[in-house]
């Protein structure tokens, strides 16, 4: 009896920025994710990352924002911790705001 070879499955990579075309895109991508995160700062600092890489890189983004490329690699990133004012220069730069709203918990 003859054995069989089977093909070795090729699978793309997924990225989320490969989606993320439009700057609405990008916004209802950040609201979705952070509705998702709930309180993981670590978990929103990667998603803006993400988004970062759609708008055109960490380079493109660290020239628009003032800021360094390896201290927003570094802050983006999954085990990132950035400050309020990189989340701030970067989304304003990814063309998003944050928005106060009132949750559902008392």
């Amino acid at each position: 009896m003859a054995t069989r070879t089977r093909k070795a499955e090729r699978f793309a990579r997924y990225d989320s920025a490969d989606y993320l075309k439009t700057p609405d895109d990008v916004a209802e991508y950040l609201a979705a994710a952070f509705d998702e995160g709930g309180d993981d700062a670590a978990y929103m600092a990667h998603v803006i990352g993400i988004a970062a890489r759609a708008h055109g890189g960490i380079t493109k983004l660290a020239k628009e924002t003032g800021m360094t490329r390896a201290g927003l690699y570094k802050a983006l990133s999954k085990d990132g911790n950035p400050s309020f004012d990189t989340i701030v220069k970067a989304m304003r730069v990814l063309g998003v705001r944050l928005v106060p709203q009132l949750t559902n918990s008392p």
